[in-house]
């Protein structure tokens, strides 16, 4: 009896850090969905939502700066922290001005191929080993970003190479993440991405030279917009962060994938987008060879354990 407890004790951590991942997954297909209508329907310009997303956001996480206090902004490598927020922000410009041109299924899908850029650039510069085995699936997984690409189709536009991009730019965020580990602690990692990236933002916003007066639509409409894109920003954040706080990254990485299926159904929702043929074969390679290759890190992990 104390035996069938003590698996059940086990079960629930993995199962609310599911259901946390899951509502991750939901709440960023909100972001996404919201982020489309503000720059297709409302006409807002990308270098303006992603201001505004993450001033909203930074608000609706100011306890975490609170909680961990000016100790946490100690640095001796704020050029490192700089770059990777940076990084970062690019990131964001590149997936909100795709998401503003191309549809979702296809913005998501290639922007999974991040793992892949991950591996490449951890080799080069973290001098990590590349496997057989990895260096297939981000073979694989760079193959199905091809296929729903399709550049020898008609429908194919230089915007469908943003996602990839924004991929590109999120893997170096990370392999800088990864990096300042070895220097940093994890509260100092965050609240600087929290602190830099409004800043940032700012300055790609007054560069741009787009002003909140070339909007046309009713400032209401706007707002609302705006702080909807901020709001789900902030409980994605949150949702996924208490969801790796109870349970393993490894566990919750499938549930991470469910992204793909809830944004698929939402935009058919919203804005009755469907994907085109090419996106099944192509999103299927992309997944599987994710999956494929956190289970092999999985395994590797438990056989140096």
């Amino acid at each position: 009896m104390s035996h069938i407890t003590s698996i059940k004790q086990n079960q629930k951590p993995a199962i609310i850090g599911a259901a946390y991942m899951f509502a991750a997954c939901v709440a960023y297909a909100g972001v996404n969905v919201a982020t489309q209508w503000a720059g297709t329907r409302t006409g807002i310009p990308s270098v303006i939502i992603a201001f505004w997303q993450y001033v909203i956001a930074f608000f609706f996480t100011i306890p975490l700066l609170h909680r961990e206090g000016l100790s946490a902004l100690r640095t001796s490598h704020f050029m490192y922290h700089l770059i990777r927020v940076i990084m970062a922000a690019a990131g964001v410009q590149v997936w909100i001005y795709a998401l503003t041109h191309i549809p979702i299924w296809q913005v998501i899908a290639l922007s999974m191929t991040s793992p892949f850029f991950v591996i490449i650039f951890a080799r080069v510069f973290l001098g990590e080993v590349v496997t057989v085995t990895r260096f297939m699936t981000t073979f694989v997984g760079f193959l199905g970003a091809v296929i729903i690409i399709a550049p020898w189709s008609d429908s194919y536009n230089i915007y469908s190479l943003l996602p990839v991009l924004a991929a590109a730019l999120w893997a170096v965020y990370s392999v800088m993440t990864k990096f300042l580990t070895r220097f940093e602690r994890p509260a100092s990692i965050s609240v600087y991405m929290l602190v830099l990236l409004t800043p940032i933002n700012a300055l790609l916003w007054v560069g741009s030279g787009v002003g909140m007066s070339e909007v046309m639509s009713p400032m209401s409409e706007i707002v609302t917009i705006l702080f909807l894109i901020g709001l789900l920003t902030a409980i994605a954040q949150y949702c996924q962060i208490t969801a790796y706080s109870v349970t393993d990254a490894v566990f919750l990485q499938p549930f991470d994938d469910l992204k793909l299926p809830v944004n698929v159904i939402l935009a058919w929702i919203v804005f009755a987008a469907t994907p085109s043929f090419n996106f099944w074969p192509g999103a299927l390679l992309i997944v599987g060879a994710s999956l494929y290759l956190m289970r092999q890190d999985a395994g590797h992990l438990k056989a140096n354990e």
